[in-house]
């Protein structure tokens, strides 16, 4: 039984349902909790992708469960309800393994699965919020109830090693307890992917000769997209045929839009909104920019290298696992407009070394994050868990009289 939060075309929920969907079901019953999303404020076009998707898994044999008290914010009411919820549920399907995505679906999952007495419980946190999210009391109140939930977690299955790391450095849990599963992609059908370069950039008006420098992902504070806009300034000066897209929505939309306009730049800054093709619209950019603040490991970036993108991105989270700097991108410190606009100008200035970048990102990508890799390492792990509780029963049955 796997239970995440919210189910929108995110990171973390495309990777749960992609997983829950992937796995061997004659081997598995597979079922998925999950709440309503209401938080992720989502267009009609994304809510009826999502919807497709969650149909896709019940065709694949997944049974889902919505829970509409499970939310994202903090609420004392909702929380409650969720975990009450949530230990009926397990009571009820009595699962072997029970398996929570994102912080809390984990915070409340666990303790339920604890208590009902699940035999294996494993956490995927995807992503943390130890720094860039929270004021300092709200996050050591987090760290200390991750401490807590560690002691009723088998394993904590981290995107990347740096994300392990991170956890480590806050002694969430000793390492031991630690695995590393990349996030993973149908990296085939991108790589086979023919996209008409001419009629995507003759939908958003972008000329053949323009530089077209892109970022993917929902408009929000961690994603650091106004670094960028503040970085066009300078780049468009250099290079006036440079057009910036930026692929997604969220409520920061209008005010990057009146920053853009404030010092010059709106015109060569193109707003997708969300876009179920986003992937096709990423293989138009020339660069590939993620100024995130936090991130966990950064999918789009698996897609970027799948494409043979080359990457600016900001040395932090799980991006310094996929980004190596100057083999297959640029990484800059988080915050910084000035060095994500030089390392942008760098590439576009030289187009051997964006060429190269892109090769080696490619190169590297497949197959170590393909989704068949993903879905294999997780049914290793639950098996030797499953093999390992099976042989804690038959000795504790063989020590009682």
């Amino acid at each position: 039984m796997h239970i995440i939060t919210r189910l929108d075309k995110g990171g973390s929920a495309e990777t749960t349902l992609l997983t829950v969907s992937l796995m061997n079901h004659e081997k598995y019953e597979v079922f998925l909790a999950h709440g309503l999303s209401l938080e992720s404020n989502m267009s009609i076009m994304e809510k009826e992708a999502v919807a497709l998707d969650m149909s896709m898994a019940e065709t694949k044999g997944v049974r889902l469960f919505a829970l509409p008290s499970l939310v994202r914010r903090l609420s004392f009411k909702n929380d409650l309800l969720a975990f009450i919820n949530i230990y009926r549920l397990i009571k009820r399907i009595k699962p072997h393994i029970v398996h929570t995505h994102t912080s809390k679906a984990g915070a409340l999952g666990r303790p339920a699965a604890y208590l009902a007495g699940v035999p294996i419980i494993i956490h995927t946190p995807h992503g943390h919020v130890f720094h860039s999210y929270y004021g300092t009391t709200t996050t050591n109140i987090f760290v200390y109830a991750e401490k807590m939930l560690s002691f009723m977690t088998d394993k904590i299955a981290a995107l990347t090693n740096r994300e392990r790391d991170e956890h480590l450095e806050e002694g969430i849990a000793s390492i031991e307890k630690y695995v590393i599963i990349h996030s993973g992609a149908m990296l085939e059908r991108l790589m086979n992917m023919s996209v008409d370069a001419g009629a995507g950039r003759g939908e958003f008006g972008i000329s053949q000769d323009s530089n077209v420098v892109g970022v993917v992902g929902r408009l929000v504070p961690i994603k650091g997209h106004k670094y960028l806009v503040s970085a066009a300034k300078r780049i468009i000066k250099e290079f006036r045929n440079t057009v910036f897209v930026f692929v997604g929505d969220g409520y920061l939309r209008s005010r990057l839009e009146r920053q853009a306009e404030s010092i010059g730049v709106r015109k060569n800054i193109i707003f997708t909104g969300w876009r179920k093709d986003a992937v096709e619209i990423l293989d138009l950019f020339d660069i590939l920019v993620l100024p995130s603040l936090n991130e966990g490991m950064g999918k789009v970036l698996v897609e970027g290298m799948a494409l043979g993108k080359p990457i600016v991105a900001s040395n932090v989270g799980g991006i310094i696992d996929l980004v190596r700097n100057g083999e297959n991108g640029i990484l800059v410190p988080p915050g910084d407009s000035d060095a994500l606009g030089e390392a942008i100008l760098q590439l576009l200035k030289d187009k051997n070394l964006s060429e190269k970048l892109g090769k080696n990102g490619k190169a590297r990508v497949y197959p170590e994050f393909d989704a068949s890799v993903m879905v294999k390492a997780i049914d290793d792990l639950y098996e030797s868990l499953l093999i390992s509780n099976c042989s804690r029963e038959n000795n504790s049955k063989r020590l009682k009289p």
